[in-house]
């Protein structure tokens, strides 16, 4: 293992004058991300990704950076922070176009603290994810963030004003308006997460949970019977969803109709039964009704190939805040929430195209500002991974 090394580069730039015409020149000044700046784009990206890749709060990288004989203050880590992320922008608002092109999306949200006065707010991160491998598309994944100070239903709408499809999602209620019948440009049809109905009856269900529990002296709730079964029931459907998973969208559909389509018809005739023999607040009930009064949505996946049976995707690629959150506990302010959207959403948009985050900003920081605005998707992480020789050059 060889410790990196910092570099200083110094550009020297020279005026020469002509005695035949008496005119003075001198070679242009080399471009730099930040206006002005003095941090280079190696530099940026390992700044960008350090925090929002790996989760390393700005005052942990400056103790680092200062033990390596480079001491800087975490007000100016931050401005370029906020500085790298304005030059972004322009490939922020490509990833966005691209994921509302999408005939579904997956779509979720999740807290994040932000500073206020005396305390810290509940701000909100929501994501809405493009993918379809799971049916053997054949345009790239990307993840899209927003930032809002609150999670009312009016966000959610206002990220999706232009869009109608299908949007896999929890049953939040925020999502209700984008449902509604008289949705302009059309409304966005619902499909159901059976992962989020599953975690309902497996916590209900969840034998070793209560064993580990009851060694450490903890109180152990009830383990129902109903629960264990419907959550054996509803692993029948992920299995059967695994083997078809990169499939054709013919090869799919086929299956589905051949093997899920009977195993939901006894679900639902069996969910109404065990219904019947419970109170109406018991826990059990509360989850049986999660799928009931939805089950349009649920059984949409048994007519469209597109629709997955989990929004897990969404899940994995809103991962990245919580581990964050435990490291620099929360955002400074609204335009820092707004800055993590950003970036989120381009090392995110990285990752799920294999594309090595840091690298791909390095070169698009170094690159971005000579680059012409008309064939700007060229920076985008799916075309930028397949031209390697370019890059090398």
């Amino acid at each position: 293992m060889i410790p990196r090394s910092w570099k200083v580069i110094q550009t020297v730039r020279e005026k020469v004058s002509c005695r035949d015409c008496e005119t003075i020149s001198q070679p242009p000044a080399p471009f730099h991300v930040v206006p002005r700046g003095w941090a280079g784009p190696s530099f940026l990206a390992m700044l960008l990704f350090e925090k929002y890749g790996q989760h390393q709060p700005l005052n942990r990288q400056a103790e680092r950076f200062a033990r390596e004989g480079v001491p800087l203050s975490i007000s100016t880590l931050a401005d370029q922070v906020g500085a790298a992320a304005f030059a972004l922008m322009p490939l922020y608002r490509l990833i966005e176009a691209h994921v509302l092109a999408a005939e579904r999306l997956h779509g979720d949200d999740t807290t994040v603290p932000v500073m206020a006065k005396s305390k810290t707010d509940v701000a909100r991160l929501w994501v809405y994810v493009r993918d379809d491998r799971p049916f053997a598309g054949t345009d790239p994944p990307a993840a899209l963030f927003h930032y809002s100070r609150d999670r009312r239903g009016e966000h959610p709408q206002a990220h999706l004003a232009s869009w109608s499809s299908i949007l896999q999602a929890d049953a939040y209620g925020g999502y209700g308006e984008l449902y509604a019948p008289g949705r302009q440009p059309r409304p966005v049809l619902e499909a159901g997460c059976f992962a989020h109905a599953r975690r309902k009856f497996f916590e209900l269900a969840d034998v070793e949970g209560a064993a580990c529990k009851k060694s450490r002296g903890e109180r152990v709730g009830m383990i129902y019977p109903i629960a264990l079964e419907a959550v054996q029931r509803l692993d029948a459907l992920f299995d059967i969803e695994r083997a078809i998973n990169n499939k054709t969208a013919a090869e799919r559909l086929a299956t589905r109709r051949e093997l899920s389509a009977p195993l939901m018809t006894e679900l639902q005739s069996w969910l109404v039964e065990q219904h019947a023999k419970l109170s109406r607040n018991h826990d059990l009930a509360k989850a049986i009704n999660y799928m009931l009064r939805r089950w349009d949505a649920f059984t949409r996946f048994l007519d469209d190939r597109r629709v997955c049976i989990s929004n897990n995707a969404a899940e994995r690629a809103l991962r990245c805040v919580p581990l964050g959150r435990k490291a620099w506990l929360f955002c400074g302010s609204d335009c820092g929430g707004q800055r993590a959207a950003v970036l989120y959403t381009l090392i995110q948009t990285a990752r799920l195209n294999d594309v090595d985050p840091q690298a791909w900003l390095a070169d698009v920081l170094a690159r971005i500002a000579s680059h012409p605005i008309r064939s700007l998707d060229e920076l985008l992480p799916w075309n930028w991974r397949n031209q390697p020789d370019a890059i090398a050059a």
